[in-house]
Order: structure tokens, then C-alpha cells, then sequence
């Protein structure tokens, strides 16, 4: 198994991390109802990703295996960091123009559930295809919740669909409240781990 590493906060890095998560996620479900056409798929989802993970290497951390083969992207929700990247609304609609609605749906259901008590946030947890079911998501997650334990933090992602959702609940989540329910679309499953579970 590769080792563990913290990502660097260089714009470099968070296009790197980005088309890793854009390539593990690009098949999807949730993928696929953001962005139907594949091609435009393969177009906007790095940039997307490579901002968000932007906004983490900023106010959170981003840790990979030494590979770049799997990627975890976290953003602390408990110092009063901004839970929001700075111009979100329009640099998501200069890159994903006609699918920037679905964005927004998707974030005003996201926004519904996401818990108000202190925590660190997953936003995301990826693996590249061919890399999958080898125990590197479990590793950067392991590796994750001890610093989460020692410190008393919780934890807060959304699943993406019941592999996922399985993946956490060996993890010590536990289901939030009920499903998102994207419009016309799957499902996303609000998870809260305390620490220490």
C-alpha cells in the first residue's frame, strides 16, 4: 500500500487532486444527473473538484496516497473558516454554464442537511478506477480519524450511493437524518461520525 501524504497548497496540487476525483467519480449516478453529456462531464468536473479542493488546501487539508491513487479532501467546519468558496456562484458558471442549475440544486440540498455543530467535513473521498477495493480509501479515512479522535472532532460527508454509504458505516458513520434526494435523481445518504464511535 502507498504511503500517505499531505497535498501542498499550490494551485498546481489542487489540479492534480481534481482530475483524480474527476476520473474516480466521473461514472457516478450523481455524476451522470449533474452532467449528462459525457463529454461535458469530462470537461467540467476537474475544474469543479480542482476548486473545491482550492478552497480546502486553504481551510482544510487534503491528504493522497504518495501515488496520487486515491485522494481525501476535507474542509473544517469549526473555525470559523468559510464554509463557502470566495466567488463560487460565478466561477461555477463560467465553467459549467447549462449545468450550473443542477449544481445548484444539488448545493441547496446539500445546504438542508449539512449538520451545524462543529466538525470536519468530507467532501470528498476518491479512488481511481483499477485502485478500487485495495483498502486505500480506508487508509486515508484511518489515517484521518485517529487525528479526528485525539482531538475530539466529528465527522460530516454525504455518501454518494449505498457502496459508499457501506464503506462509512465501517468507519463508525451513521446514516443523519433521512436521504438526499436529488430532483428526478439518486440518492445521497448524510453520514455523522462522533469521535471516538
Amino acid at each position: 500500500m502507498s504511503a500517505l501524504v499531505r497535498v501542498p497548497n499550490t494551485p498546481e496540487a489542487a489540479e492534480k487532486v481534481g482530475a483524480v476525483i474527476a476520473t474516480s467519480f466521473h461514472d457516478q449516478d450523481v455524476s451522470a444527473w449533474l452532467i449528462p453529456p459525457d463529454d461535458d462531464r469530462r470537461r467540467v468536473m476537474p475544474r469543479f473538484f480542482s476548486m473545491i479542493t482550492e478552497h480546502a488546501l486553504t481551510y482544510g487539508e487534503v491528504h493522497a496516497t504518495a501515488d496520487m491513487s486515491a485522494v481525501a479532501v476535507w474542509l473544517h467546519h469549526d473555525t470559523g473558516a468559510p464554509p463557502d468558496v470566495p466567488g463560487y456562484d460565478e466561477r461555477l458558471e463560467a465553467f459549467a454554464g447549462p449545468h450550473t442549475e443542477r449544481y445548484r440544486l444539488m448545493d441547496e440540498e446539500m445546504r438542508k442537511h449539512h449538520p451545524a455543530d462543529p466538525h470536519h467535513y468530507l467532501a470528498f473521498l476518491a479512488v481511481l478506477p483499477g485502485r478500487q477495493g485495495r483498502g486505500a480509501g480506508s487508509l486515508l479515512l484511518e489515517e484521518r480519524h485517529r487525528g479526528l479522535d485525539e482531538n475530539g472532532t466529528a465527522a460530516y460527508l454525504e455518501a454518494s450511493g449505498t457502496d459508499s454509504r457501506r464503506l462509512y458505516l465501517r468507519h463508525g458513520y451513521r446514516d443523519l437524518g433521512d436521504p438526499l434526494i436529488l430532483p428526478g435523481g439518486p440518492s445521497m445518504f448524510p453520514m455523522w461520525r462522533p469521535p471516538n464511535p
